[in-house]
């Protein structure tokens, strides 16, 4: 997909603010921390065809709204991920805004999630 230079310059700014973490480094947090959050931050239909294994699904349409309810705990390991590290880096920083302390978004996303054949659920 062709990004805009707009949308491409908001991406950077996030990313610049949000803690990267690849696909290896999530499976072992994930591993070393039993209370560590995975959220995709896709949209239902993407949600729908596929996600990984055991993640907690709120749209980065939503998220803002939502998260409080589902993870009350500002101090909670949350990795965030996406298509391909885009959306869940800006929902990162909304949630840093918010005072979420220990957020970070998978770079590479659901692709590079499935790339490294990580657990997934499909229908």
């Amino acid at each position: 997909m062709q990004h805009s230079p707009a949308f491409l310059a908001i991406v950077a700014a996030a990313k610049a603010r949000v803690h990267e973490v690849t696909v290896a480094e999530t499976m072992e947090r994930l591993r070393e921390n039993a209370h560590a959050i995975l959220i995709d931050t896709r949209e239902d239909r993407e949600w729908d065809a596929g996600h990984v294994a055991n993640a907690l699904h709120i749209g980065k349409g939503v998220i803002e709204r939502d998260i409080e309810a589902k993870v009350p705990d500002k101090s909670a390991e949350i990795i965030l991920y996406c298509g391909g590290g885009f959306r869940s880096a800006l929902a990162g920083d909304a949630l840093q805004q918010m005072g979420y302390t220990n957020v970070h978004s998978m770079d590479g996303g659901w692709r590079a999630w499935n790339e490294a054949g990580g657990a997934v659920s499909k229908p």
